[in-house]
């Protein structure tokens, strides 16, 4: 009875959801990850990093998407699905690419891989993480510049990252409160 009423006033002030997963909390930086420094921003979800001793890498960031800058085929898909102009997708792309612009660009980082490390483009698939300990993944997520995007096999943080986006969402943050 006891964890039962713990669990709806963890629910009640959003440390629980209700499914009985973690709420939007970070997770501990794991004791391994691949060293990087980023050298760009080509938008919200996908960087350019230097791996110590290696030739650039393409990376984009595992269990999120957020709205294209670029035109292409996914531009196209944004505007069908949001029902929006291209320029309105492209400016909140734009807006999701200053968050990853301010928090990543020029910056040393770890790079955590799941279970495919790479994509059919050939991109580096990994969650970032912040010297200070924090998956940019979450903090994107949770800040409201992105959208959860979930790929098997590479499933390692989707409850978390479902969390947080709905703790966005919520709040009305970043591109949620547009």
């Amino acid at each position: 009875m006891r964890a039962v009423v713990l669990a709806a006033v963890l629910v009640a002030f959003g440390g629980l959801s209700p499914q009985g997963a973690l709420g939007c909390v970070n997770p501990p930086r794991p004791s391994t990850l691949l060293p990087a420094t980023v050298t760009s921003v080509i938008d919200g979800d996908t960087v350019r990093v230097r791996l110590s001793g290696s030739a650039p890498e393409r990376v984009r960031l595992l269990g999120i998407d957020t709205p294209e800058v670029h035109d292409s085929a996914k531009m196209r898909r944004d505007v069908r699905r949001s029902g929006r102009s291209k320029e309105a997708v492209r400016a909140l792309g734009l807006l999701a690419a200053r968050f990853t612009t301010l928090h990543l660009d020029g910056r040393a980082v770890g790079l955590e891989l799941d279970v495919q490390p790479r994509d059919v483009y050939g991109r580096l698939l990994a969650y970032v993480w912040l010297d200070d300990g924090t998956l940019f993944n979450m903090l994107i997520l949770r800040e409201g510049y992105a959208q959860v995007l979930t790929v098997p096999p590479n499933v390692r943080y989707a409850d978390l990252f479902l969390a947080c986006q709905q703790e966005a969402r919520v709040q009305g943050r970043g591109l949620w409160g547009r």
